[in-house]
C-alpha cells in the first residue's frame, strides 16, 4: 500500500505519516516547508517534524508545492491508493492580509492534487481537511447563554453537517477552504471517486507549533512553560470541542477502509471533549504551576463564539469516537513542550 500525505511537515500531516508508517506501509510526504516565509516563523520549528519523519525508512519526503503539477505528479509516482490532504494555509489573520496567497494554496492546490490524483492515479481515495470556518457567522446565529467562564448553546448537541453555509461572512480562509471543499465533493460526484471531507473543529498533539494566529491550544501552552504573554481576542469566553491528533487519522483510517464511497463529516472532540480559553488557561497553569499573563484585545472577524462539532455522523458511519481526553492530551503536550522547550528559545 502506498499513502501520500501533503503538508507532512504539519502536525496532522506528520502524524498521518508515521501512523501508516508504523503499519509498514510506504508512505510520500509532499511539503513546500513555507510556513516559516507565510508567518515570519522560526524555519527550526518549521522543519522539526519534517526532520522528525527521517525516522522512518518507508517514508520518502519530497520538497514541492501542491500548486506545482509537475511536484505533485513526482509524489504521486506509480501511483498511490490514498491521499491525506493536510497541506494549506491554516491562518485566518494572514488570510485577510494576503487573500490571493489564501485562495491559491487552499482553493488551485487542492485542485491540483485532486486533479492530478484523477488522472495518474484515479483509483485512490481522497481525504481532505476541511474546517469549522466553512459554517462562518451562520454559527453565531444559534442562541448561546453566558456562564462565567464560557458561552454554551442553548440547547442542541453541536454543529451538525446541515449547517447552513451561504449567505454570511467566512473570512478569506474560511472561503478558501469551502472551495476545496466543494471540489473534493464534486469529484466524488462526475467522476466516482472516494473521497471524504472532514470538517475539523480544534485539532491538538504533540509536535504542534502553535501560534497566534493558529494552533492557539499549543500557543497557549508553549507561551506558559516559557513565561511569555498571549493576547486573547475577544472575552475568552469563545469554546470549542478539541480532538487529540490521533484519534483525527484513526478516523480518516476509518473512511478509508470503509466501503463508504464520498460523505462530509464534521469531527472534533464533540459535546465532551470542550474547553474555552480562559478554561484551557486554568487547565495549563494547574499542570504546570506556572501562571499565565494574558491581555484582551478586541474579536477578530467572523471569530465564532462557540463551535462544537455534533460528531453523531461520523461516529455511526465509522464506527469512531475520541478515546483521548482532553486533560490527558493537554498533559501529553505539555509533557513535550517541556521537553522540547529549547527549539522554542
Amino acid at each position: 500500500m502506498r499513502v501520500l500525505i501533503t503538508g507532512g511537515a504539519g502536525m496532522v500531516g506528520s502524524h498521518a505519516a508515521e501512523y501508516y508508517a508504523k503499519r509498514g506501509e510506504e508512505v510520500v510526504v509532499l511539503d513546500n516547508l513555507m510556513r516559516s516565509k507565510l508567518f515570519e516563523y522560526d524555519k527550526k520549528t518549521v522543519e522539526f517534524n519534517w526532520n522528525y519523519l527521517k525516522n522512518y525508512k518507508n517514508i520518502k519526503r519530497i520538497k514541492g508545492d501542491i500548486r506545482d503539477k509537475r511536484d505533485v505528479v513526482s509524489a504521486i509516482g506509480r501511483g498511490v491508493d490514498l491521499c491525506i490532504h493536510t497541506a494549506g494555509q491554516p491562518g485566518v489573520g494572514l488570510s485577510v492580509k494576503e487573500p490571493m496567497e489564501d485562495f491559491s494554496i487552499n482553493a488551485f492546490g487542492t485542485l491540483n492534487v485532486l486533479e492530478t490524483l484523477r488522472q495518474k492515479s484515479k483509483d485512490a481515495c481522497f481525504v481532505y481537511c476541511s474546517t469549522n470556518k466553512v459554517f462562518g457567522e451562520n454559527v453565531d446565529k444559534l442562541k448561546l447563554v453566558e456562564k462565567a467562564k464560557r458561552y454554551v448553546f442553548d440547547g442542541g448537541k453541536g454543529i451538525a453537517e446541515d449547517m447552513p453555509i451561504d449567505l454570511t461572512g467566512h473570512t478569506p480562509y474560511g472561503a478558501s477552504k469551502y472551495t476545496g471543499d466543494i471540489y473534493v465533493q464534486e469529484y466524488a460526484h462526475i467522476y466516482g471517486m472516494k473521497t471524504a471531507v472532514f470538517r475539523m473543529s480544534c485539532i491538538y498533539g504533540v509536535r504542534q507549533f502553535g501560534f497566534e494566529d493558529q494552533g492557539w491550544i499549543a500557543h497557549f501552552i508553549i507561551s506558559n512553560i516559557l513565561k511569555r504573554p498571549v493576547t486573547i481576542y475577544g472575552d475568552g469566553k469563545q469554546v470549542r470541542d478539541i480532538l487529540y491528533v490521533e484519534d483525527l487519522v484513526a478516523a480518516y483510517d476509518s473512511f478509508f477502509r470503509s466501503r463508504i464511497r464520498h460523505d462530509v463529516y464534521n469531527i472534533g472532540g464533540g459535546s465532551e471533549n470542550t474547553t474555552s480559553l480562559l478554561e484551557l488557561i486554568d487547565t495549563i497553569e494547574g499542570l504546570t504551576g506556572i501562571k499565565m499573563e494574558y491581555k484582551f484585545s478586541g474579536w477578530r472577524p467572523s471569530d465564532q463564539k462557540v463551535y462544537v462539532s455534533d460528531i453523531t455522523k461520523v461516529s455511526k458511519a465509522l464506527g469512531w469516537k475520541p478515546n483521548i481526553t482532553p486533560a490527558y492530551g493537554v498533559k501529553l503536550l505539555i509533557d513535550w513542550v517541556k521537553n522540547n522547550a529549547g527549539i522554542f528559545q
